[in-house]
């Protein structure tokens, strides 16, 4: 019997050594390594400017900050997403509004979307949910439509004069859609390097924006550095020139930068990707084809007509006329057969956190239909294809073909 673990980083020799050098350089805090992984990944996903940090959560964060969002505020988020999406709109004292998927879809229902948009509505964070980009001109439709209502209350909001889209990239990291990179589909993009990521840096994060000549990119990308060291106008690679100890604290801020352990890992990643996308697209065509016929509704990661390519994070099913109990058992005879599986992801309103806040699941009806049966199958870039044809095997035994 085979063992498949669900989502292993995929290290190699390369990442190790990168690790080695930058602890032999004797700079293992921000510097630059973590520099040149900014510059890197902005021009991989063709935009102007990134900001790295320790992880997803805080790009998300402190692009709230940065926008100036907080107490009255409201920000619409997908019920059906990790806690992390909504839990920096609490961080932040903005209310978050949850919600539905539409119909068959782990996306929010972009018809309701409009609806949900009012005076108090400052930001929307869309999940690109198993690596597939959502409709950001469905998106872009529905704030458009609803302008008038807009009230700025800082100075970035008032260079947009409209609700702001902030995607929650964390699995889509080199996906496109329409011919653009994610990165370039929202107004600001927070990205994931956490150890099961397509790229990993073990923890990590980064905020991008796509190109805006109404945006000073200098200062937003110094106001995130600020946010993210305490406040600290100088960094630790600033205060090591020659005079250069002297600094200020502009605001109370956080701590949530990324070290030069972590850009090293990542600037071998992120040359690795490409590769590493490709053999995601290769075992996510080998599942289609060879679990065709075990009444599994698969996730469409690609499509020539939309111009749709997925990164590939997740390989989400449903199990056609299947509940909660069963899903529960098929996953329980995977394990016992050596395969590890997930479920992406339960509904927020199904959490006691978001209960407490006055959610019930019983008013995100789609949500839980998509939650009920979904299973998410081992993908990841070290899969072989002798434990890829294993998995299906093992699939198609216990659903009985």
């Amino acid at each position: 019997m085979m063992k498949i673990p669900f989502s292993p980083p995929d290290i190699g020799e390369e990442e190790i050594q990168a690790v080695i050098e930058a602890l032999q350089s004797g700079w293992i805090t921000t510097g630059p390594r973590t520099k040149k992984f900014e510059a890197r990944l902005s021009e991989f996903c063709q935009t102007e400017k990134t900001a790295c940090f320790d992880s997803c959560s805080a790009a998300l964060e402190m692009a709230l900050r940065l926008l100036g969002v907080g107490p009255g505020d409201e920000v619409i988020v997908p019920a059906y997403t990790y806690t992390a999406t909504a839990s920096v709109v609490c961080h932040v004292g903005a209310v978050p509004v949850m919600i539905d998927c539409g119909a068959h879809s782990v996306q929010m229902d972009y018809d309701r979307l409009p609806d949900l948009i009012n005076e108090r509505t400052k930001v929307i964070i869309p999940v690109d949910l198993g690596g597939v980009p959502c409709q950001y001109d469905r998106i872009y439709e529905a704030v458009q439509a609803k302008r008038t209502l807009f009230c700025p209350s800082s100075p970035l909001q008032e260079i947009f004069d409209r609700v702001i889209v902030l995607a929650d990239a964390a699995h889509s990291l080199g996906a496109r859609r329409n011919t653009r990179m994610t990165g370039e589909l929202a107004d600001f993009t927070a990205f994931s390097f956490h150890a099961v990521k397509n790229l990993t840096t073990g923890e990590g994060g980064a905020l991008t924006w796509r190109r805006n000549d109404a945006l000073d990119n200098a200062a937003i990308y110094q106001q995130l550095m600020l946010f993210s060291l305490h406040g600290q106008s100088k960094d630790a690679l600033a205060k090591t020139k020659m005079g250069g100890w002297e600094y200020d604290v502009a605001g109370p801020y956080y701590k949530c930068n990324m070290t030069d352990i972590a850009a090293a890992i990542g600037l071998v990643q992120l040359k690795r990707l490409p590769a590493m996308l490709r053999r995601r697209r290769k075992l996510i065509e080998y599942y289609d084809r060879e679990l065709q016929g075990c009444e599994l509704a698969m996730m469409m990661h690609f499509s020539e007509k939309e111009k749709l390519i997925s990164s590939g994070h997740l390989y989400m099913v449903k199990l056609l006329h299947r509940g909660e109990e069963e899903r529960g058992r098929l996953i329980e005879q995977l394990a016992a057969n050596g395969v590890a599986a997930n479920v992406h992801y339960k509904p927020l309103p199904m959490l006691t956190a978001y209960k407490n806040m006055g959610f019930r699941i019983a008013d995100f009806p789609n949500a839980y239909q998509m939650y009920k049966n979904e299973v998410t199958l081992p993908l990841y870039s070290r899969l072989t294809d002798e434990e890829a044809e294993y998995v299906v095997k093992t699939v198609r035994k216990l659903l009985g073909k």
